[in-house]
């Protein structure tokens, strides 16, 4: 009963994440923005990542995972509700700030469903386990991306030519109508998740998951020191760079796939948005494929491969454009399936005490989605939207380069710890 509810929250915030991808040509159409402008949606968001993963941890360590969850839906659910009034009074800043509540929930949930996932069971299948878990994760994305395809999106895109010719009044109604297609969305999100916080709140959870034992919290480190140990660990530190990198790669891509299929193939957003959705179909089936592989090959060999191949994927994106550039922007979903939970599972792997910090430092480094998505926008404004997905390949290479390393030092670690022949 308890995991199937941590189960659920990957799916709930799944939803929130890709929602994001559909506002992004939505809210770039309503005010009419500029790709740069439009990628500040996802800067908002992972802002609130990378300020409240560090509180997270904090109210994790004092009163335990629960408490975290719980936090975590009451900010969820705030935010989703915010989108009401700035639909409202059409001001974009507010829909930056909905979003930034938004995902300072879900910081709380992520901090505190990732870890505790992996410590509910054997260490050894921590990688698998947390895979699992996560393959609940695409669900909401897709469903997001249908749900926002067919009530948010509204297929009308008027040419430069018919906005100009637009007076005051239209262009006035045509943001509001626009803005307000996302209010019942929203407010079916924000019902679901208070009523989800209710479930949890009269759930019985594990001892594991509720105030830790007294002698837990008189031994373990203070957060300045957590930290200080963690600074020490060149695995952990590299793993937190790969999961900036890799979060950077797979949000700019989610977030401009429909920009690049309108730009490079021409296609209206509904249509483009069909694509993101079979591109979040792939992913599902990666998150399943590569955990049932895990149980033969090495999880971070297995992402090193899939990473590299992402790598020739994006190039040939970004340099081919086209039709044969869409599909071939759409399948990196299938290998970056597997990168977030490995990358997270390796990284805090041995880590102790220091996991719940170690937690906070690896969900903060989902800023990257801030960082290069808004890096994203400035070159398709300045070039072209296909040169924009040379940053995803460089972290697809960043991310392989991190796989290699974490198979090599979990080789070491066999190796110096296998008992010495007699």
């Amino acid at each position: 009963m308890t995991q199937g509810i941590i189960i659920a929250l990957f799916f709930l915030w799944g939803v929130a994440n890709n929602l994001n991808d559909v506002l992004i040509p939505h809210l770039k159409k309503a005010f009419f923005l500029s790709d740069l402008q439009s990628g500040l949606v996802q800067s908002a968001f992972y802002l609130g990542y990378f300020f409240l993963a560090l509180p997270a941890s904090i109210v994790m360590r004092r009163y335990g995972y629960k408490v975290a969850v719980l936090v975590g839906l009451g900010l969820f659910g705030l935010g989703a509700l915010m989108f009401y009034p700035a639909s409202a009074v059409l001001q974009y800043p507010l829909f930056l700030a909905a979003l930034f509540v938004i995902a300072s929930g879900l910081a709380f949930l992520e901090t505190s469903a990732n870890p505790l996932i992996t410590v509910l069971g054997d260490p050894a299948t921590s990688e698998r386990r947390l895979n699992f878990a996560q393959a609940f994760n695409p669900l909401g994305s897709i469903t997001a991306v249908l749900l926002g395809g067919q009530f948010i999106l509204s297929g009308v895109e008027p040419t430069k030519a018919q906005f100009d010719a637009m007076s005051a009044a239209q262009l006035a109604a045509f943001q509001a109508q626009e803005a307000r297609s996302t209010q019942i969305p929203y407010l079916v999100i924000a019902a679901v998740v208070f009523g989800w916080a209710a479930l949890v709140a009269f759930t019985r959870f594990p001892a594991a998951a509720t105030r830790p034992p007294p002698e837990d919290v008189a031994n373990a480190p203070s957060a300045g020191a957590a930290i200080a140990a963690l600074f020490r660990r060149p695995r952990f530190l590299f793993g937190v760079m790969a999961q900036f990198f890799y979060v950077g790669a797979q949000v700019g891509v989610w977030s401009y796939m429909i920009r690049y299929a309108q730009h490079e193939v021409g296609m209206g957003e509904k249509v483009a948005a069909t694509y993101l959705t079979w591109s979040l179909v792939g992913f599902m089936a990666g998150r399943f494929a590569g955990t049932a592989a895990m149980g033969k090959i090495s999880p971070t060999r297995l992402m090193a491969a899939f990473a590299a191949i992402n790598t020739v994927l994006t190039l040939f994106a970004a340099l081919a454009g086209g039709k044969a550039g869409l599909l071939a922007l759409a399948a990196t979903s299938f290998f970056m399936s597997i990168m977030f939970p490995t990358i997270f599972a390796t990284a805090i792997k041995g880590l102790g005490p220091l996991t719940k910090t170690g937690s906070s430092f690896l969900v903060m480094a989902i800023i990257g989605g801030a960082v290069f998505t808004a890096l994203m926008g400035a070159i398709s404004d300045l070039s072209a939207i296909n040169h924009a997905i040379l940053v995803p390949s460089v972290c697809f290479a960043v991310v392989a380069a991190y796989g290699l390393f974490a198979a090599r030092a979990a080789l070491t670690m066999d190796t110096t710890t296998a008992p010495k022949a007699p």
